[in-house]
């Protein structure tokens, strides 16, 4: 699911001192990003909900939240509006096991930075933080 090569050398130092935080309630996907994240010089902070997430004290502090799109309670849509509404703008990239065209337009149009489709690959995901990190355009649409 995860796969990609060790960082690039010339990575700025603001990616790699970001704080990327995790929301996903599947616990194999969830710890499976942050490893990968990790293994990349990425900060990562894990949550198994938008509600662990948002009580967790760390919202302003976060650079990019990966969230899954469809979750138990709030979903990373309603995470991300409700986030949007008091103001925090960090960048988002969705995840989803169910993708479809509707979704993928609602969140690109809340203002996503990217859409993946589980399983996705590792340097897709890392491409996708580029861009939310660090402005570049995407190299194509995900």
């Amino acid at each position: 699911m995860l796969d990609g090569p060790a960082p690039a050398s010339g990575r700025s130092l603001l990616s790699l001192d970001s704080v990327i935080s995790v929301v996903d309630d599947d616990a194999s996907v969830r710890a499976a990003t942050s490893k990968f994240l990790r293994s990349h010089g990425y900060t990562v902070e894990a949550y198994a909900s938008a509600e662990h997430f948002l009580h967790s004290g760390r919202l302003n502090g976060t650079s990019c939240v990966i969230a899954d799109l469809q979750m138990p309670g709030m979903s990373g849509l309603e995470l991300l509006t409700m986030m949007r509404a008091h103001g925090n703008r960090a960048p988002f990239i969705f995840i989803t096991a169910f993708p479809n065209e509707t979704s993928r337009a609602r969140a690109l149009n809340a203002g996503a930075i990217c859409f993946l489709s589980k399983p996705f690959a590792g340097p897709t995901l890392i491409d996708c933080l580029g861009v939310a990190l660090e402005g570049r355009p995407r190299k194509e649409d995900t």
